[in-house]
């Protein structure tokens, strides 16, 4: 440890459920690409964690979520690489209203439901720590790549 302070980044991810399904967006950046992962980005500065996370759904997919109806599930400290943490907080939208459609094409390949029985594959590991962290319930904090 070299006593500097850390300053991670702090990401939002949203669990979006219509009963045994989970909303998916596929990658279409460059980190990623083609991978699997849950509506997901960074907290703005002066942002309050909630209205971060409702700001991206609605920017993404178009569903519409109170903050005040998003229920901290999950926090993940992700060890990017060397330089780079990350802080994530998974949030489950308890009532939502709106279809799920692709508002940005040039991030996102699909936009796609997948059964908490039949997840993808190919989901990326630091959110998919914070949805297995959420669907086992053993714990609210998960650490990834710290070893």
């Amino acid at each position: 440890m070299n006593g500097q302070p850390a300053q991670p980044v702090i990401d939002t991810h949203v669990i979006l459920r219509d009963g045994d399904k989970i909303l998916f967006s596929q990658r279409g950046g460059p980190y990623g690409h083609g991978r699997w992962h849950m509506p997901s980005g960074k907290l703005d500065r002066g942002e309050p964690l909630p209205v971060g996370a409702a700001r991206e759904l609605l920017e993404e997919t178009g569903i519409t979520v109170d903050p005040r109806d998003l229920r901290l599930v999950q926090v993940v400290h992700h060890r990017q690489d060397d330089e780079v943490e990350r802080i994530g907080f998974f949030f489950e939208a308890i009532e939502w209203e709106g279809q799920p459609i692709n508002r940005e094409p040039d991030k996102c390949l699909a936009l796609t439901w997948f059964t908490v029985h039949e997840l993808p594959d190919d989901i990326i590991e630091y959110p998919q720590a914070g949805l297995l962290g959420y669907l086992t319930g053993n714990s609210l904090l998960q650490e990834h790549a710290w070893q």
